[in-house]
């Protein structure tokens, strides 16, 4: 065996015989490869070595501009990285324990030069490598073992990644500088090594590679292709890697101390991750421990265990442990604290559970595989999921003309709503008056037959109203019927063809409903209340489709305002592309702008993916929120031409047609505004069908064309009488309006005029501007698209900022307005834009 000799603290230094290599990789290894022997010996490298070194290899000075101190500083950590590759195990070993080894590495690492010259490159991305002592008690808090395939994501030189290879475990890097990712090639032949950014590690592997483990230390402000700093760095890089994290497995990531649960800064951050994984143990250490890398900036370790299928995650570290002062500290709290690893659902290929690298340190026994083939099908939610007290819900019928509705029609554009075909005991009335057009009023829907099965607090605590169970009781009425006919589905679900009732693979579509109210009505909670009532039922997986993810906390709000767990929402983009959805059960939520996305090389489309999930044979609700997003679906002709399907459109369409049995929701305030609002709503049988006198989408959108509004006003009258549509908005019966102006005084004149005076300078000299800035030149206009962004740069600032300013020169007397009409204080809101402004 090989011992380490005694620490020495001299060495005379060889003669210098230039190498110069083409290759920069090539040169900085071949400087490790002769410091090696020097760590390995006990000799202190200090920077006149070290450069000697680096002239050799490079066949010049620093002066001379072969080399800078950035390279001389990656060849003594890779010099680090050799001497563990041949002396580590045994170390390790030897020790037994991260307290006993600590010393060890960190007198070997002390050999080395303390780096105090910076290169550009390095400011830039922030390519601060991990120091030897933090990097093995980030060893110990990841307890890697033989079976676990290890990932860091900005891999470096390679110091984080030597010490998990002799602990054990497979090694998988990236590392975006191309100098360092070929230097990694070098130091670690046969393991892969990819060059991607790291922030979005999880987009860009292969979807076979899965980590049990993954230790980062990630720059903690800087971005990938982005000048400027983002705070959000850090954030992006932990949310990337644990989404490509194995369930189950661990994440130790080395962050800024900021950079914690109990700062208000990042409470919100820290919700969203531990929305799917453990936050088990955070410390931070005072900026000693990176002084020897060039920096004294203060560090944390974190260690996120991520959930397995179904569990909630959350914070279970202690946040009111005090700084510590050194590495020996910190590892101390880790070796006390971290707890044992959780089993990651993989199979263990021996059938012996793993053993840790550190005694102290147990791991868990690891389970039996979990299986997440597609042709396997799912165990059903109702099997598993935990039944909910729900019971029908009592209502009964009644016939409109018994009060005499149609004699109570006015000549007034909107009729006050009322229950037309039902009555429901002793359910709470709207909170605000709604109002229907007249042509709504004019008809009653159809007496419906359909139950939901609701929670009694729906009800009784007025958790929905009257007007919004109606809304519950149509849909599920609606849900009830298939279209007339039957229809085969091309395999991409773009292509839809009649065919006969017998064919082997004609499918028959279920009928959907339309929710139109307007604001104030609550579409959102009776959006919620749908899906509640399938939840009931047992169908316990569905899908919320909006226009922005901004409205993903609206769609949780309204779930959990019916009584029920709002994480149960969960969304799509915490899944990547091409990778199978692990929830047993659920309400997944996702956008439109992601829906369309489609396939890429072995990544199967958005559309797909969600397919995969609810199977084929779906039957649960798909609630299309905000519905006109999926306008043009079929295309059309536009004042300049024909204009192309969007693409929005119709990966709505493809997704309708790829689940037949589905349960759609429409839900848009626009609906019958456009025909191209409508074309996407197949599911409304206002074409193909018995129901209505159009044989084709393109028939029925010319015909409606034609008519014009009437026509579009006509059509949502007799879908309400179907029971399939229904438009309530709030009344604006007694709101009266009173114009209140607001008199300059000279001061705000002055104010104005000074302002104006220098957007006049501004816009005098833009033309200059542009012109220094090679936009334009003495040839004329040199980059048209920046011409154009730069003028409405400017003109979009000067009206945004006269809006503001003549808003809060009107603002004393409103408030005095406000104060002389009612004494107090009152909400408000303050409108600019036109249609207000109108």
């Amino acid at each position: 065996m090989t011992h380490l000799a005694p620490f020495a603290s001299e060495r005379a230094l060889a003669p210098v015989v230039p190498i110069p290599s083409r290759n920069t990789a090539v040169a900085v290894l071949s400087v490790a490869e002769a410091l090696q022997p020097d760590l390995a010996q006990g000799f202190q490298i200090d920077a006149l070595r070290l450069r000697a070194e680096m002239e050799r290899a490079f066949g010049g000075s620093d002066a001379e501009g072969a080399w800078d101190w950035k390279l001389a500083y990656e060849a003594g950590e890779a010099a680090l990285v050799l001497f563990l590759r041949k002396f580590g195990r045994a170390l390790l070993a030897r020790t037994g324990s991260p307290t006993a080894l600590l010393p060890i590495l960190a007198k070997v690492a002390g050999l080395l030069p303390t780096h105090t010259r910076r290169s550009e490159e390095m400011e830039r991305f922030q390519q601060f490598s991990t120091p030897l002592p933090m990097g093995l008690a980030a060893l110990a808090a990841a307890q890697i073992t033989a079976h676990d395939l290890v990932l860091e994501p900005s891999a470096g030189t390679g110091l984080l990644a030597v010490l998990a290879e002799i602990a054990g475990g497979s090694l998988a890097l990236n590392e975006l500088a191309d100098t360092r990712a070929d230097l990694l090639r070098r130091l670690f032949p046969g393991r892969p090594v990819t060059g991607f950014d790291a922030a979005q590690i999880d987009d860009h592997l292969d979807a076979g590679l899965r980590p049990s483990v993954i230790l980062m230390n990630p720059p903690f402000s800087a971005v990938a292709n982005v000048d400027a700093r983002s705070t959000e760095a850090t954030a992006r890089h932990l949310r990337s890697a644990l989404a490509r994290l194995v369930l189950g497995g661990r994440l130790v990531a080395i962050t800024g101390a900021s950079f914690a649960p109990d700062s208000p800064a990042w409470a919100e951050t820290f919700g969203r991750l531990t929305e799917t994984a453990h936050l088990v143990f955070t410390g931070a250490i005072s900026g000693a421990a990176f002084v020897k890398h060039g920096t004294s900036f203060e560090t944390r370790i974190s260690v996120f265990d991520k959930c397995r299928g179904g569990e909630p995650g959350g914070i279970t570290a202690d946040l009111a442990r005090p700084i510590s002062p050194d590495v020996a500290s910190l590892l101390s709290l880790i070796t006390t604290h971290v707890p044992p690893r959780l089993a990651f659902e993989q199979a263990d290929p021996t059938g012996q559970g793993p053993s840790s690298s550190f005694p102290g340190n147990p791991v868990r026994t690891v389970r039996t595989a979990v299986s997440t083939s597609r042709n396997k099908p799912a165990t059903p939610a109702t099997n598993t999921a935990a039944q909910i007290d729900a019971a029908d819900l009592a209502y009964t019928l009644r016939d409109a003309t018994e009060d005499g509705v149609s004699a109570c029609l006015s000549d007034a554009i909107y009729e006050t709503f009322r229950l037309q075909a039902i009555d429901i005991p002793e359910a709470e009335p709207h909170p605000t008056k709604l109002v229907q057009s007249a042509a709504m009023a004019s008809v009653a829907p159809p007496k419906p037959s359909y139950r939901p099965k609701l929670p009694p607090a729906v009800k009784c605590c007025g958790l929905l109203s009257d007007a919004q169970l109606e809304t519950v009781i149509y849909a599920g009425e609606a849900h009830g019927a298939f279209l007339a006919g039957s229809w085969t589905v091309n395999e991409t679900g773009d292509m839809v063809s009649a065919a006969p009732d017998d064919a082997a693979d004609a499918v028959s579509f279920r009928r959907g409903f339309f929710l139109g109210d307007g604001t104030g009505a609550g579409k959102g909670r009776q959006s919620a209340g749908i899906l509640l009532d399938n939840w009931a039922q047992g169908r316990r997986k569905a899908l919320w489709i909006s226009k922005s993810d901004k409205l993903l906390e609206d769609a949780q709000r309204d779930w959990s305002a019916l009584g029920q767990e709002r994480l149960l929402v969960t969304p799509l983009s915490r899944f990547a592309q091409g990778r199978d959805i692990p929830l047993s059960e659920g309400i997944l939520f996702t956008t439109y702008a992601t829906l369309r996305s489609e396939e890429r090389g072995a990544k199967k489309s958005r559309v797909d993916q969600i397919v995969d999930w609810l199977g084929a044979d779906f039957d649960g609700v798909i609630l299309f929120d905000e519905s006109h997003a999926m306008a043009n679906a079929a295309g059309g002709k536009g004042e300049r031409g024909d204009t192309m399907a969007s693409q929005q459109g119709r990966a709505g369409l493809r997704l309708q047609h790829k689940l037949p049995n589905a349960r759609v929701v429409y839900v848009s305030a626009t609906g019958a505004t456009s025909v191209h609002n409508l074309a996407y709503a197949q599911r409304l049988g206002l074409w193909g069908g018995e129901d209505f006198p159009f044989a084709t989408r393109a028939e029925f959108v010319e015909a409606i064309e034609a008519g014009g509004v009437a026509a579009m006003e006509v059509l949502a009258r007799d879908l309400r009488s179907l029971g399939l549509y229904t438009a309530r908005s709030l009344s604006y019966d007694g709101v009266e309006y009173e114009m209140l102006e607001h008199a300059l005084t000279p001061e705000q004149r002055g104010i104005y005029d000074a302002y104006a005076g220098a957007f006049a300078i501004i816009h005098n000299n833009l033309a200059a501007a542009m012109e220094a800035a090679n936009i334009t030149g003495d040839a004329g206009t040199l980059n048209r698209q920046a011409k154009s962004a730069a003028r409405s740069a400017f003109e979009s600032a000067k009206q945004r900022f006269f809006g503001h300013l003549l808003t809060s020169m009107k603002t004393p007397t409103l408030i005095a307005s406000i104060e002389a009409d009612l004494g107090g204080a009152m909400p408000q809101s303050s409108r600019s834009s036109p249609p207000a402004r109108r």
